[in-house]
C-alpha cells in the first residue's frame, strides 16, 4: 500500500517520487502463502496454489464464471504447469488482496492503434504505456471479470505460480530421495523417479513449503498435454444436475426474501406511499424499506416477505406517488437528435477529442475527385441476462456477509461496507456463479440495495430479487451513438482520407463514479470505449482524423458486451462496404487491398471468405455480407448468408462463417462456444435490440417488447481458428461486433437499400 500512496501522492511529494516508482520493476504476481486461507492439512505454496494432505491441488480463482468457460480455461493453465489432471484441481474463491487484480483489463484500455501495437511490432510508446499501466493496475488490484481479459491476464502469472509450486515439490522430493531433480517426473499429481520412489503431492507439500523453487521454467509448447486441447468444461456437470449455485440458489439459514420497486422515471424517487400499513398487513409481508439512490440506482422501495412471491405481491400492491427526476426528463429520440448535431458539428469544425490522426485530411478532401458521407445511428440497449438481478445479504453483529453474482467482488465489498456503514474488513463477499453478465454485473447497485434491506431484517439474511420488468427498465444501458463518416476516393476508387466524428456518452467515467465514489474531483477523461472500433481501423488510408464528442445524456449507462465495438463496428464496416460499392470492387478484395502490412487481419478475412465459399453461387433470394473487426486483441471476420421471408421485410440468417485469430488457444471448444454465443447475442441486437425512453420512463419492459433471437431463427455457426503462437487474447466479446455490419451488408445486396441505423428495419 505504501507504493500506491507514493504513486497517487506523487505531485505533492515531488515528481521524483513518481519517476522513481515508475523505474521500479513490477511487483511479483506470485503472492505470499499467507494470502490463501488453509483448512487443517492444507498448505499454501504461494498466493495461487495450495495442496491438501491427501494430495488434492487447489487453485485460487479470482474470476467470475458467467457461462464463458473461464473456470475451465484458467484451470487448464494451472493444471498444465502443476502436473495434475483437470479433474484433480479444485477451485477455491480468491481473497480480496490486490494480487488478484486484473492487470490486462487496464492495459487493454489504452487507446493504441493496431498498426502501432501488433504483436512483435509494438512501438516504444506502446511498450512504455503498457509497462506503466500494468504497474499501476498491479498496485490498484481491481478484481474484475470483464474486457475479455481473463485468459490474457492469467496467461503468465498463473502458469508461473503453478510451475513454481511444481518446482518446490520436485525439489522437496529430490532432497528426500537424494536424487537429481531433473530426473524426477510429475504426472497426474504423482511425483516419481525411474528407480522406484513415488509420492503424491500431499506427502511432499510440508517439506516443499520450506524448499526454494530454484530456477523455474515453463513447459515448452511441444510438451503441453492440456493447453490447446478441447477438454470438457468443468462447470457443466454441476449445472446439468442442478447442483451449481447461482445467486438465486443461495439458501442460508433463516432466509427471508425481498422484492424491489423503483421509480419508473429514471432518477426519480418515491414522494408518498398511500397504503403502506394496509400492504404490510398482508400475509407474508414483513417490512417495507425505503431505498435511496445507491451506486447509480434510482430510488425506490423494497418489501421483505417470507417468500419471493409474498414480497413481490406486496411491493406491487403499493400505491406510490412518484416524484420526477430533479434534473429534468429524458427522451431518447431527442438525445439521438442532439448526438447527430454534435457529431456533424465536430465533423465540420474538427471538434471532439481526436483519438487518431495521420496525414492531412483537409488537404485530401480539398482535391478529392469523389467524396462519400454517411450518418450511422445506434440505440440504447439493455443487457437482459437470463438470471434476474439478485443479491443475498446478512447484517449481523457488526459484520456483513454478501452472496452475489458479481463481476467485481472488490467493488461489491466496498459498496456493502458503504451501505452498512462498516469498514471493508467487516464485509465478506461470496461470489456465486452468474447466470449471464454481459457487463451488467460490473455494477454493484443491487449489492448496495440488498445490504440496505438486510439492515432492517433483524440479523436475518435477505435475498433481494428484481423482477424482469425492473431489470429492463433500470439497467445501465449500452449508450446510444451517432457517427458522421466521411471519406474521399481517388480516381481508382482507393480511399485517400477518412474523417470520422462520433458522439455519445463515455462509459468509464460514469462507471468509476459509481464504483469508486471516493475518487476526488471529476473523473471525466477521454474514454477509449467511446470510439473503439472507429479510430483503430487496420485499413491503410493515408489521411485520417478520428474524433469523438463525449456527452452526458443523464441516461444510466454501462459496459455492454463488446462495449463501443458493439455499434462502432456497425458504423465502420457498414461504411467500408459503401466505399467498396462506390469503388465498384468486391467487398473482400477491397478490404484486402487496404490491409498492407497487416497480415494477421488479411489471413482472418481470407479464411472466413474461403470457408463461406464467398465466390460460390447461392440459391436465388440469398446473399452474403462480410465484416472484419478487431476487438480485445482478437481479429474476427464473419460472412453471413441471408435471405428475406415471404413478406420481404424480415431477414433470415442461414449460416455464419466465423474466423478468428485470438493468439494461443487454451481450449478450442470454449472459443467455438463463445463465437456462437457472440453471434447470437449480436443477431439479437441487430434485429431486435433497442431501448426507448420517453418522459424518463423506459418503454420496453420485458422480453415481448425487448425480444431475444428465437431458436428457430438461429443460424448454423461455424468457427475457424487461425493457428498462432502469440499470447492469448479475448474471445468472450469479439464475435459480437461484426454481426450487425455483415448482416446489413448482405441486406444491401438483397434489397439495394443501405441500412445505417440499428436495429435493422426494412
Amino acid at each position: 500500500m505504501k507504493r500506491r500512496h507514493l504513486l497517487l501522492g506523487g505531485a505533492a511529494a515531488g515528481g521524483a517520487l513518481l519517476v522513481g516508482w515508475g523505474l521500479l520493476p513490477p511487483r511479483s504476481r506470485l503472492g505470499g502463502r499467507d494470502l490463501l486461507a488453509t483448512a487443517q492439512g492444507e498448505i499454501a505454496l504461494n498466493g495461487w496454489v495450495k495442496i491438501a494432505a491427501d494430495g488434492r491441488a487447489m487453485l485460487a480463482m479470482p474470476r467470475s464464471e458467467m457461462g464463458q468457460g473461464i473456470h475451465t480455461a484458467l484451470a487448464q493453465l494451472a493444471a498444465e504447469e502443476l502436473g495434475v489432471s483437470l479433474e484433480q484441481l479444485q477451485l477455491v474463491q480468491a481473497g480480496h488482496d490486490a494480487l488478484y487484480g486484473n492487470v490486462e483489463m487496464f492495459v487493454g484500455s489504452l487507446p493504441f492503434h493496431p498498426r502501432d501495437s501488433e504483436p512483435g511490432r509494438e512501438t516504444d510508446m506502446v511498450k512504455a504505456g503498457r509497462w506503466f499501466v500494468a504497474k499501476l493496475a498491479r498496485e490498484l488490484g481491481v478484481n474484475a471479470t470483464g474486457g475479455s481479459s481473463s485468459v490474457a491476464d492469467a496467461w503468465e502469472p498463473l502458469r508461473w505460480a503453478a510451475a513454481t509450486a511444481r518446482a518446490q515439490i520436485v525439489n522437496a522430493a529430490s532432497l528426500r530421495w537424494k536424487l537429481p531433480a531433473d530426473e524426477i517426473e510429475v504426472t497426474s499429481g504423482m511425483v516419481s523417479h525411474a528407480s522406484g520412489p513415488k509420492a503424491h503431492f500431499g506427502e511432499l507439500v510440508k517439506q516443499a513449503s520450506a524448499t526454494p523453487a530454484g530456477t523455474v521454467t515453463l513447459k515448452p509448447r511441444e510438451h503441453w498435454r492440456l493447453i490447446g486441447r478441447p477438454l470438457p468444461r468443468i462447470d457443466v456437470p454441476a449445472k446439468s444436475s442442478g447442483r451449481a449455485v447461482f445467486g438465486l440458489d443461495v439458501r442460508p439459514q433463516g432466509l427471508v426474501h425481498a422484492a424491489v420497486r423503483m421509480c419508473p422515471m429514471l432518477g426519480g424517487a418515491p414522494r408518498r406511499i398511500v397504503n403502506e400499513d394496509e400492504v404490510l398487513r398482508r400475509a407474508g409481508a414483513l417490512r417495507l424499506v425505503r431505498l435511496p439512490p445507491a451506486a447509480g440506482s434510482t430510488a425506490g422501495v423494497a418489501v421483505i416477505g417470507t417468500t419471493t412471491w409474498h414480497a413481490r405481491q406486496a411491493v406491487e400492491a403499493l400505491q406510490i406517488e412518484w416524484a420526477p427526476p430533479p434534473a429534468g426528463t429524458l427522451d431518447s429520440a431527442a438525445i439521438v437528435q442532439r448526438l447527430e448535431a454534435q457529431a456533424r458539428e465536430a465533423s465540420s469544425q474538427e471538434g471532439g477529442f481526436a483519438f487518431h490522426q495521420r496525414g492531412d485530411v483537409a488537404a485530401a478532401e480539398a482535391g478529392a475527385p469523389r467524396t462519400l458521407e454517411a450518418v450511422y445511428r445506434a440505440p440504447y440497449l439493455a443487457h437482459a441476462a437470463m438470471e434476474p438481478i439478485n443479491c443475498t445479504a446478512q447484517v449481523k453483529d457488526g459484520h456483513v456477509t454478501v452472496w452475489a453474482p458479481t463481476q467485481v467482488p472488490g467493488f461489491a465489498r466496498a459498496a456493502a461496507a458503504r451501505a452498512a456503514g462498516v469498514p471493508e474488513s467487516a464485509v465478506t463477499v461470496h461470489v456465486t456463479l452468474l447466470g449471464g453478465g454481459f457487463g451488467r454485473r460490473l455494477d454493484i447497485d443491487f449489492v448496495a440495495q440488498a445490504v440496505t434491506v438486510a439492515q432492517e431484517a433483524g440479523g436475518q439474511p435477505v435475498q433481494l430479487v428484481w423482477s424482469r420488468e425492473e431489470d429492463t427498465t433500470h439497467d445501465f444501458y449500452r449508450p446510444a451513438g451517432v457517427a458522421v463518416l466521411k471519406a474521399t476516393l481517388d480516381a481508382q476508387g482507393q480511399p485517400q482520407s477518412l474523417r470520422f466524428s462520433s458522439a455519445g456518452d463515455a462509459i468509464t467515467p460514469r462507471w468509476l463514479e459509481r464504483g469508486l465514489p471516493s475518487l476526488a474531483g471529476p473523473v471525466d477523461m477521454p474514454d477509449k470505449t467511446a470510439m473503439e472500433g472507429l479510430f483503430d481501423l487496420p485499413y491503410d488510408v493515408p489521411h485520417q482524423r478520428m474524433a469523438h464528442v463525449a456527452t452526458k445524456s443523464g441516461v444510466p449507462i454501462g459496459y455492454w458486451r463488446s462495449v463501443g465495438h458493439s455499434h462502432n463496428a456497425f458504423f465502420s464496416e457498414g461504411f467500408f462496404d459503401e466505399l467498396a460499392h462506390e469503388a465498384k470492387q468486391d467487398p473482400v478484395a477491397f478490404r484486402l487491398s487496404l490491409l498492407k502490412g497487416m497480415p494477421r487481419h488479411a489471413a482472418v478475412l481470407r479464411l472466413a471468405a474461403e470457408k463461406a465459399g464467398w465466390n460460390a453461387p447461392l440459391p436465388p433470394g440469398r446473399a452474403r455480407g462480410v465484416a472484419l473487426h478487431e476487438s480485445f486483441g482478437s481479429i474476427v471476420a464473419e460472412v453471413l448468408e441471408v435471405s428475406l421471408d415471404e413478406t420481404g421485410r424480415q431477414p433470415r440468417v442461414h449460416r455464419v462463417a466465423c474466423a478468428i485469430d485470438c493468439g494461443t488457444v487454451v481450449n478450442p471448444n470454449i472459443v467455438a462456444q463463445q463465437m456462437e454465443s457472440g453471434v447470437i447475442f449480436g443477431l439479437t441486437a441487430a434485429l431486435h435490440g433497442r431501448i426507448d425512453i420517453a418522459g424518463s420512463v423506459v418503454q420496453q419492459t420485458n422480453f415481448p417488447s425487448n425480444p431475444l433471437l428465437a431458436l428457430k431463427d438461429t443460424p448454423l455457426i461455424e468457427t475457424h481458428i487461425v493457428p498462432s503462437t502469440n499470447s492469448p487474447t479475448g474471445v468472450g466479446e469479439p464475435a459480437t461486433p461484426p454481426v450487425a455490419p455483415a448482416l446489413a451488408n448482405a441486406l444491401f445486396k438483397l434489397t439495394g437499400r443501405r441500412l445505417r441505423e440499428l436495429p435493422l428495419r426494412l
